[in-house]
């Protein structure tokens, strides 16, 4: 990281993790021995916020996620209501506690003229034991039990998050390097909006999902290491 900032103007941190507010992962970046701020950190429920004040401020949101994500919408004073039949937004997202009447309440919720915002979508994420359902699961079972597809999923690879993104860095998206480890969020969000992509093999995605996938990487390398050399 201290090789890549000697060669770039800026370093932003892009997670699909909903759950985390970015003063918490820039905390624990800096314990990592890499300096970091909440400025330098985007969140999928961030840019979740973002797209709510664009298109719905103001808006009665009814939130299908647990309360990491709730006290976030909250301290961004996003007008949160936990009655189904007053929501004009409701917001899915990352739930380890979803339940049957949570289904319910997307039903009650969801009608002709309320929207329907996802966190972000992945549909699994890493677990001490393996993968775990991500928030595209809960988002999924949402569309399923109300015949809706989401107006808007933010997070990676969003055209939102990647707009955010470059106005943070203060740069064109041409002008980005994304490096990720998933080729149907990073690679994907980047191969979408101009930018240069690099995947790194220390994740998600490896040689088997480059072979069958029509999402490309414009750099494929091992390590994070070796990002630095492609940029410099």
């Amino acid at each position: 990281m201290a090789a890549l900032r000697g060669r770039l103007e800026r370093v932003l941190f892009l997670t699909n993790n909903p759950t985390v507010p970015a003063g918490e992962y820039a905390a624990r970046l800096t314990e990592l021995g890499v300096d970091a701020t909440a400025d330098d950190v985007l969140t999928s429920t961030a840019a979740t916020v973002a797209y709510l004040r664009e298109r719905h401020d103001g808006a009665a949101t009814f939130p299908i996620a647990e309360s990491s994500i709730v006290d976030q919408l909250r301290a961004a004073d996003v007008s949160l209501t936990d009655d189904p039949a007053t929501a004009e937004v409701v917001v899915a997202g990352f739930d380890r506690e979803f339940h049957y009447r949570d289904l319910q309440a997307a039903l009650d919720a969801l009608g002709d003229e309320t929207a329907f915002v996802g966190t972000d979508r992945d549909r699994t994420i890493p677990g001490e034991d393996g993968p775990i359902p991500g928030s595209g699961a809960i988002i999924r079972a949402v569309a399923g039990v109300t015949g809706r597809e989401p107006d808007a999923v933010l997070g990676k690879p969003s055209a939102t998050t990647a707009r955010l993104a470059a106005d943070r860095l203060g740069v064109p998206s041409e002008d980005c390097v994304l490096v990720g480890d998933r080729l149907d969020t990073d690679v994907a969000m980047g191969e979408r909006t101009g930018m240069t992509t690099v995947l790194v093999r220390t994740g998600v995605s490896g040689d088997a999902d480059l072979a069958d996938s029509d999402v490309q990487p414009d750099y494929v390398c091992d390590s994070l290491a070796d990002v630095p050399d492609l940029v410099g």
